[in-house]
């Protein structure tokens, strides 16, 4: 995607360097800072405070860390024993994204089929690359897939602007290229269908605000930020057409985990007669699990990111303390919304229900024996 008419990625390798470089999100949308990952610490930093994130670039990043743990500083690269343990290390980072353990176990599965050392490193950046760019071409594939549903919207409103709500970020800082819950939005706009984005600020981070927003406004795409709490509020007065959520972890069978707050966001939407589909590449599924509630682990993340809000002042970015400083706080990061509340789900490979039978229908390579 295009920043100030350059083409930018949230991360990449350098070829003129050799090191694994990353948007620093933390800053957006008011410093563009560049940060190199140099070795496995440097990953896991990033991966765990949020330097990148989003469940494709959570994958791709520990896809590349794989990488970065065979050529950092003193590595052991050709120790199987050492790099199954920084591996571990690297999917340990976050606990709830699927994308993390699949793009790291797919690269280290590769990387052991090799035992001469160089022949490891350059087997793991071309299956970590190849993870990314296969990530770029699945969200392009969701955009083309779900435009018809924000097409046969704009037939219904006779040209007049479909207005998608959206939660979190799901945008191409997310995930490599054009997105999932955005990539239907952007193929929508590049195609002149009129489109207008409600975008909930997210807190506790404001992913929408800071991030979503941002994203939109480079591409040209009318928006409007409101409150986390408004979207039940803007659906009974008709000003939604259509919820668009990514995921973080979906079970076979449905459910959905994803940023806090989704959850509400579907009540609001099935009370409201609203659409609510879920855009997701075959990496976020979890082909073993059908109870999400029971069984996706739910990351707690640090109470400070609620009592603390960032932003701009006088040109600085400062943090201010918003509760009383003795308060507890508690950070649940992710909830689960289950398959009833999801009208359908909008994948590399087409749009299903969100019922087992029609997820394998798209998938029948994940059936189970």
């Amino acid at each position: 995607m295009k920043v100030d008419g350059k083409n930018m990625r949230p991360i990449w390798f350098d070829e003129s360097s050799q090191v694994v470089q990353a948007i620093d999100q933390r800053f957006l949308p008011h410093k563009l800072i560049i940060k190199n990952l140099n070795n496995v610490d440097d990953t896991i930093h990033a991966i765990k405070e949020m330097v990148v994130r989003g469940a494709p670039l959570i994958g791709a990043s520990g896809a590349l860390g794989v990488f970065i743990s065979l050529v950092q500083e003193n590595n052991k690269g050709a120790d199987n024993d050492y790099l199954v343990s920084e591996c571990n290390r690297l999917k340990d980072a976050r606990p709830t994204a699927m994308n993390l353990v699949w793009g790291v176990d797919r690269v280290l599965s590769t990387a052991l089929k090799y035992q001469n050392y160089d022949g490891r490193v350059k087997a793991a950046l071309d299956e970590a690359l190849a993870i990314v760019e296969e990530e770029a071409v699945n969200c392009e594939k969701i955009g083309a897939y779900g435009m018809p549903i924000i097409e046969e919207i704009s037939k219904q409103k006779n040209g007049g602007p479909v207005n998608i709500l959206t939660h979190c970020n799901a945008g191409w800082l997310a995930c490599i290229e054009y997105g999932t819950a955005t990539a239907p939005i952007y193929t929508a706009f590049d195609n002149d269908i009129d489109v207008h984005v409600w975008v909930d600020e997210t807190r506790p981070l404001n992913q929408g605000s800071r991030l979503t927003a941002w994203e939109l406004g480079k591409h040209g795409v009318n928006h409007t930020v409101i409150t986390d709490n408004a979207g039940g509020h803007i659906m009974q007065h008709g000003m939604v057409d259509l919820v668009i959520v990514g995921t973080d972890r979906t079970t076979r069978a449905g459910d959905v985990a994803n940023k806090i707050g989704t959850y509400l966001k579907a009540l609001a939407a099935k009370d409201n007669n609203i659409p609510f589909y879920v855009a997701l590449p075959s990496s976020t599924f979890d082909w073993d699990i059908t109870d999400g509630i029971a069984d996706i682990p739910i990351e707690e993340r640090d109470p400070d990111e609620i009592r603390y809000i960032q932003g701009l002042c006088q040109g600085k970015i400062e943090k201010v303390l918003v509760p009383p400083e003795t308060s507890m706080a508690a950070n649940h990061a992710f909830d689960v919304t289950p398959a009833r509340l999801v009208t359908g789900f909008i994948t590399e490979r087409g749009v299903c229900r969100a019922t087992e039978k029609d997820i394998m229908s798209l998938f029948p390579d994940k059936q189970k024996g």
